[in-house]
């Protein structure tokens, strides 16, 4: 099982979302994050000042997914995060341990079993 981590940019969240949701991995969490990396600050003038800006605002997204899957969330984010721009993103891919679903009891690698792709569901190609 593995957890991949990816931090992109706020216009490339909802086409990935999309697509793993096609692909059966609707699964994830989303978190509005600041951060600084290559990406140099944002300098804006104000009542005469220069203030320089150096955390850019990005999403945190996290898929918990089996380890056969995880190639196919790494290679949905990259097909829709990249621009070739500074600032594009990171991906960063752990091991998970155990994984237990509260619900059921459940333990290990059925807890991050595909599902099925909702009728309708948008297929993002």
């Amino acid at each position: 099982m593995k957890l991949v981590i990816a931090y992109i940019r706020h216009d490339a969240f909802e086409p990935i979302r999309a697509d793993l949701l096609a692909k059966g991995l609707p699964s994830m969490s989303v978190s509005d994050v600041k951060g600084t990396g290559r990406q140099r600050g944002v300098t804006e003038h104000y009542r005469g000042s220069s203030v320089t800006n150096y955390l850019r605002p990005k999403v945190r997204l996290e898929v918990g997914v089996s380890d056969e899957d995880a190639q196919t969330v790494i290679d949905t984010i990259v097909t829709h995060a990249r621009t070739g721009n500074i600032g594009d993103g990171k991906i960063f891919v752990l091991p998970i341990e155990q994984s237990i679903r509260i619900r059921t009891g459940e333990v290990g690698e059925e807890t991050m079993e595909k599902h099925e792709s909702p009728a309708g569901a948008p297929s993002v190609d």
